[in-house]
């Protein structure tokens, strides 16, 4: 059965579809994509940090692109990863919010749905080597699994590392964490401490296995995670000067460093586009605990703190280096954009929220793509972006009572450039402004919804009948 508002899969490739690949036989650049967990806007040097010591990732920062005003289609894991690889809004696909709540749960019925399409699968058919190492978190099912959308490989755990072993969970107990390689699971419970590490030595294999081929890896990081004391290898624990918040950060420095390395120690460097950023913001710890600085709020919000990530691009002599960019762009931008520049095309169907960002990433533009951005907690629409505005929409009642500084049924304008703390309610100064956001918000709840209103343009989530823990065979 076809996935409503969709075709079924086709794909045609051509390298002339794409400017950058027209001429001599340079194949299209290798893709790794790097996404950290729970990881806070003001937590890398590169973006005002004073606590923790990201001397690896500032310098990809001075060697390519930072953004500045770059989002997360969601504050909490499940849909902002689901809209990073679809590059749809999480209420398009179904991910926004499940019988599992915000975020699916061990031995959910729910996942990603099987016709959607993925970063993985539109490059695979490009003729991509596609794999993943770490945190997945997308459904646990065999048809949700990696290996189902697009990824040849598969190493890592199927959701967030404090989802460990709960015998009173409801309806069914959770399982020891899993380690999984492609849909097997090799060890239960894993040793979360060395995670960081070991996705690192496998990322490092993993390159050098495919280096003469074109390939696209996504290393998701399970730190700084969710738990509220995050995990590091004893090599890096209690070096850093913020607990073991800052020992799990530093950690994932060291890796992004052994990337790089591994990049030029193969002599594909300038070949490979390194994308780095965080799923959502630093969420409220003890004691120790991220940055979202200059934003104001923390992560699984709406605020600005919950959902502007830092984000960078490398690609030496391609991207300029030492460039930054304030213009709004989104985590989903990168599927269009890496179709562009890699000359892959897709004939099926089914509307996509994010932008082509080439213009961005060579310094030809200033101008984002995006008429307007969407705040979504779940099913609900909390705010509203466009261009330096940021409009709170006066809700009667909050699906969560942790979204910004309003209170329920107060309206609030924001200049998120000048004040990104969402400080000073500017609604009163400037009504024209709250008009056209006004506006923008119902033109999305039409086509995305809003709470138990559908919008017209929603798909559905995956779902499969009597779901199964992922176990050790015995």
């Amino acid at each position: 059965m076809i996935h409503p508002g969709l075709s079924r899969r086709g794909f045609l490739t051509s390298a002339a579809s794409s400017p950058l690949l027209r001429g001599a036989a340079r194949r299209p650049p290798n893709v790794i994509l790097i996404l950290t967990d729970n990881l806070g806007y003001g937590d890398l040097g590169c973006y005002g940090s004073s606590r923790h010591r990201t001397p690896h990732i500032d310098r990809m920062a001075q060697q390519g692109i930072r953004f500045t005003d770059c989002y997360a289609a969601s504050g909490v894991c499940t849909p902002s990863r689901a809209a990073l690889l679809t590059g749809c809004y999480p209420r398009r696909v179904g991910l926004h919010y499940t019988s599992d709540g915000a975020v699916l749960r061990p031995i959910s019925p729910n996942g990603l749905h099987p016709d959607e399409l993925t970063i993985a699968e539109l490059l695979k058919a490009r003729g991509y080597a596609t794999g993943i190492i770490g945190k997945w978190h997308l459904g646990d099912q065999i048809p949700f699994l990696p290996t189902r959308h697009g990824f040849d490989s598969y190493f890592g755990i199927p959701y967030s590392e404090d989802m460990v072993a709960n015998p009173k969970a409801k309806p069914l107990p959770w399982p020891p964490l899993p380690l999984m390689e492609n849909e097997e699971v090799i060890e239960a419970p894993v040793d979360r401490d060395p995670l960081t590490r070991r996705y690192t030595e496998k990322s490092v294999e993993w390159i050098g296995r495919h280096r003469d081929r074109p390939f696209f890896l996504y290393l998701s990081h399970a730190m700084p995670g969710s738990t509220a004391s995050p995990h590091a290898s004893p090599a890096f624990r209690g070096r850093s000067a913020n607990g073991r918040y800052g020992d799990a950060v530093e950690e994932i420095d060291w890796s992004t460093g052994r990337i790089l390395e591994t990049l030029r120690a193969n002599g594909i460097d300038r070949d490979t586009l390194v994308i780095w950023t965080s799923d959502n913001g630093a969420v409220r710890r003890d004691p120790t605990q991220g940055s979202n600085l200059p934003m104001g709020g923390w992560g699984y919000t709406t605020s600005e703190g919950g959902q502007r990530v830092p984000c960078i691009a490398r690609w030496p002599g391609y991207i300029p280096a030492g460039s930054s960019c304030s213009a709004l762009v989104t985590l989903m931008d990168w599927l269009p954009t890496l179709r562009s520049l890699t000359g892959a095309r897709r004939t099926r169907g089914g509307t996509i929220d994010g932008k082509d960002l080439r213009p961005l990433l060579t310094g030809k533009s200033q101008t984002s793509p995006h008429q307007a951005f969407y705040y979504y907690y779940g099913p609900q629409l909390q705010a509203v972006r466009a261009g330096a505005w940021k409009l709170v929409l006066p809700l009667e009642r909050k699906i969560v009572s942790l979204t910004g500084a309003t209170a329920p049924g107060e309206l609030a304008l924001y200049d998120v450039v000048r004040d990104p703390g969402e400080t000073t309610n500017l609604a009163s100064r400037h009504p024209p402004v709250v008009r056209r956001l006004t506006a923008l918000a119902e033109k999305a709840r039409v086509d995305l919804g809003d709470v138990d209103r559908p919008g017209k343009g929603q798909r559905s989530c995956g779902r499969t009948e009597n779901p199964t823990p992922r176990l050790l065979r015995s």
